[in-house]
Parts: structure tokens; C-alpha cells; sequence
């Protein structure tokens, strides 16, 4: 089975990366999990985002905070498939320097952009990236959002004989 990397700009990062590792490891899906700084760590950046499809990895997903510019370079360098998590920093502007920077990127380099601090999306987005072409994978995925469903069922029956 191909594996998931999950990689972020700094440790302050990982508190919410740490939600896309859960739910990769929760359908049994191999991850590697590593620091790698756009500004501050730009040769492993680089020897990164070139071999990762070497490594066997089938989907990166990349946060960052403040300007955010890991996922972006990332898909620059990789022909995988990059979700990026924006992530609210302790020098971010709300969030929104991080969205928008891993948000709007330029016609040719996408990035598969989740909500911020969304990170248990880009896992579940992953998963459905290998599901596509692993069916264990996708009868898991399946599995979750039946009970995603019967959540919300339980839920609405909760409430409406709470209100009675």
C-alpha cells in the first residue's frame, strides 16, 4: 500500500497536523510524519518534494501557518497530489495569510486547499485519494461515513425526544 506524508513548517504545527495522522492511521494507512521548513530548511525542502513519489508516497499533505508557503513549493517540486492545511499561527493574521497563501496558487501548481486547522479533512481527503485505487481503503472510507450518517440520525432522534 502506497503511504501518506505529513509533513509541517514547524513543531508549534503539529497539535493540528496531528488530526490528519489520526485518521491516516485510523484506515490503516501508513504515514510518515516530519518538520520541513520552506524558510529555514529549504535543501531538505527541495530533496523532499523531488523524491517523494521515489519514497512511496502517494499523497503529501503539507501544513503551515503565517505566510505558508511549504504546501505551494511542495506541489512545485512533486508530481503527487498536495493537500494543504492552512494552519492560525501565533504570527498569523487570523489565519487568512495562511489560507490565501496555500489557497491561490498559479494555474499549473495546485494544491488541494482544506479548511483552517482543517487537518482531519486532508486526512480523509487522502484516504479517498488512495481508496480510488485501493479497495480496502475505500470499503473503510465507506465504513466512516456510514457512521458519519448514523451520528447525525442519533443525533436528530436525541434532540427531538428531548423536546418533547
Amino acid at each position: 500500500m502506497k503511504k501518506v506524508a505529513v509533513i509541517m513548517g514547524s513543531t508549534s504545527d503539529l497539535p493540528i497536523m496531528q488530526d490528519a495522522v489520526d485518521i491516516l492511521k485510523g484506515f490503516d494507512i501508513d504515514v510518515d510524519v516530519d518538520i520541513v521548513s520552506a524558510h529555514r530548511t529549504p535543501e531538505k525542502l527541495f530533496d523532499f518534494g523531488k523524491n517523494a513519489h521515489k519514497n512511496g508516497y502517494a499523497v503529501i499533505i503539507a501544513g503551515a501557518g503565517g505566510a505558508a508557503h511549504l504546501p505551494g513549493m511542495v506541489a512545485s517540486l512533486s508530481p503527487l497530489p498536495v493537500i494543504g492545511v492552512p494552519v492560525k499561527s501565533s504570527n498569523s493574521i487570523d489565519g487568512w495569510d495562511s489560507v490565501l497563501s496555500i489557497l491561490q496558487m498559479p494555474g499549473g501548481v495546485p494544491v488541494a486547499t482544506v479548511a483552517l486547522d482543517g487537518a482531519k479533512n486532508a486526512g480523509i481527503l487522502a484516504a479517498q485519494i488512495i481508496g480510488s485505487s485501493d479497495k480496502c481503503v475505500m470499503d473503510k472510507i465507506e465504513i466512516y461515513k456510514k457512521g458519519l450518517k448514523e451520528k447525525v440520525i442519533k443525533g436528530a432522534e436525541e434532540v427531538k425526544g428531548s423536546s418533547k
